[in-house]
């Protein structure tokens, strides 16, 4: 899962666009200009068909190649009949979103996990099209999904019945995308054993760091802790967040701007005595030297890479990722160990959580926009219709047919290991395809045997499991996507969410580097709350208890 990169909820267009994007027709083109697209013309295709040109945008991973080279999105677009000049933006999307949108031309289909939201839907009324009357016509593929699995519906239904982004069901994933990883070798090494507590993983950070863990005769070189790209916009998966479990929050859908359910309360870790708590202890382990000192300025690339080491000499003690291979790559994985949630102390008595991801690793929401504006609206949805085919929808999510999975002539299918063998699974999947980042419904009935990676993320999620079963998870989960908010109340929580984060973030990086949160604590509460805080909680406690009474 590398959406270490992705914020959970909230992720100058035109030539900073181009600065950040690639085209696949090598130009780039204007992502912004016409959003209808040019008049159709011949494809020179085998059927000789007039193609309908359209335009779009994608958010995907830094990882994930060129589109050109994806086999089955160039079959899709063919039996669609279109042809589409694609825009590939892996960096600063929130960014670029803010001067695109304001400029009211949009291309005629934004693809990506939320890339846009709620918020934005309530905030550009008439920039984007209703897709009722389009789902109905034209995507029967929809329409299964939605009778298969009415809560994609849900999800997808705005309050005022209007349908603006397409979700997606991907079926797989386990129920938390973050698991715990340390250097097992390192431990044998030195003869410690695996920490239980704050202090101890604390004392064993310290002997990472100062006894040449990884024996090559450099005690410098180790890096004892390290983390996931914490951006500007809120928090995302594998990140030091997870020790709020430790304090007993469950962090789930909506977790990164803060928001939490706690015996069906609706409440912010930001202001949380108990998130001071974390800081504090990583503050204390940045001050030691024990977190490497890059954790803030790296890109999600590096996080990956530098935990790859160099051959069999590991450079990272402990960490949090997806999976061992995606995270430390095949050559070092054996090294490292899964771990149970930590207490926050010897005597604490707190029942341990972790984070609950199941809804937001199982569904997807606004994956597939298109513009009002859009001259080929009816060309543009059946495109889209063409990725909720299951079997296309298993490519978006693995890889093609032939080169990542094997057709095995019965209805079934396998997904195929890595054609680089120096490649782990995650990564392959993620350099070769959309993966989680793209629109699909992987039917109940399709038959696909796993990789290996996904097969082994069962097994290393046991050790966080007796947590997780203890979960409370009428009244711990925020369900935050099944949660439709007003257009008026959409715009008043996301002007909120965007001064809060601004707030929030600057000072959580701040304090783990350079201390301060013990001094100017009730100060940043008391701005929290002059921002709105309090109000954004009482909304969305009313929204919280009408779907919890709607759902018993």
């Amino acid at each position: 899962m590398k959406r270490g990169t992705a914020v959970l909820l909230a992720l100058s267009m035109g030539a900073a666009l181009l600065a950040g994007c690639s085209g696949n027709d090598g130009g780039g083109g204007n992502a912004g200009g016409n959003a209808g697209g040019s008049p159709a013309e011949a494809s020179g295709g085998s059927s000789g068909a007039a193609k309908v040109k359209l335009k779009a945008i994608i958010t995907k991973h830094p990882l994930t190649q060129e589109l050109s080279k994806m086999e089955w999105l160039r079959q899709a677009e063919e039996r669609a009949g279109v042809d589409i000049e694609w825009q590939e933006v892996t960096a600063d999307w929130g960014q670029k979103k803010g001067t695109l949108l304001a400029s009211g031309d949009i291309p005629d289909l934004i693809i990506g996990p939320n890339a846009i939201t709620d918020a934005d839907y309530a905030q550009f009324p008439g920039l984007f099209q209703d897709l009722t009357e389009l789902i109905a016509k034209d995507a029967p593929n929809v329409q299964k999904m939605f009778e298969a699995k009415p809560e994609t519906k849900v999800i997808a239904t705005q309050t005022d019945g209007k349908i603006y982004g397409l979700p997606k069901y991907q079926r797989f994933w386990p129920a938390t995308a973050t698991r715990q990883f340390i250097n097992q070798k390192w431990l044998d090494n030195l003869g410690l054993k695996m920490p239980t507590t704050w202090d101890e993983l604390y004392d064993v950070l310290v002997a990472f760091k100062e006894k040449d863990a990884n024996g090559n005769g450099d005690a410098n070189d180790e890096i004892p802790m390290d983390f996931a790209p914490v951006g500007t916009l809120g928090f995302g998966y594998f990140q030091p967040t997870v020790l709020l479990g430790s304090l007993g929050i469950t962090l789930s859908d909506g977790s990164g701007q803060g928001y939490f359910a706690e015996d069906g309360k609706v409440k912010n870790f930001l202001v949380d005595e108990r998130y001071k708590q974390v800081v504090e202890f990583l503050n204390r382990c940045f001050a030691a030297g024990l977190i490497n000192p890059e954790a803030f300025t790296q890109d999600y690339t590096k996080f990956q890479s530098v935990a790859r080491g160099t051959g069999e000499t590991a450079k990272v003690g402990f960490s949090w990722g997806w999976e061992v291979t995606d995270r430390f790559g095949n050559a070092l994985a054996p090294q490292y160990a899964s771990m149970p949630p930590l207490k926050a102390s010897a005597d604490s008595t707190v029942q341990t959580s972790w984070d609950y991801d199941y809804n937001s690793l199982n569904y997807g929401v606004n994956m597939a926009t298109m513009s009002a504006k859009s001259k080929h609206k009816d060309a543009a949805m059946k495109f889209v219709n063409e990725l909720y085919d299951p079997k296309v929808s298993m490519q978006v999510l693995f890889g093609s047919l032939g080169t990542n999975i094997a057709d095995n002539g019965d209805g079934s299918y396998k997904v195929l290991p890595p054609a680089d063998a120096s490649m782990d699974p995650g990564t392959w999947k993620w350099t070769s395809t959309w993966a989680d980042n793209g629109p699909m419904y992987i039917a109940d009935d399709l038959k696909l045997t796993l990789g290996t990676d996904m097969q082994s993320v069962g097994k290393q999620t046991e050790p966080l499991m007796p947590s997780i079963d203890a979960i409370d998870k009428d009244n711990d989960v925020l369900p935050g996507m099944f949660i439709k908010y007003s257009k008026d109340d959409n715009n008043a929580m996301s002007l909120v969410n965007t001064n809060l984060m601004n707030l929030a973030m600057a000072k959580f990086s701040q304090w783990v580097t350079k201390g301060g949160i013990d001094n100017e604590w009730d100060s940043y509460v008391q701005n929290a709350n002059k921002i709105g805080l309090p109000q954004n909680l009482e909304m969305m406690q009313k929204y919280y208890d009408d779907y919890k009474s709607k759902t018993k």
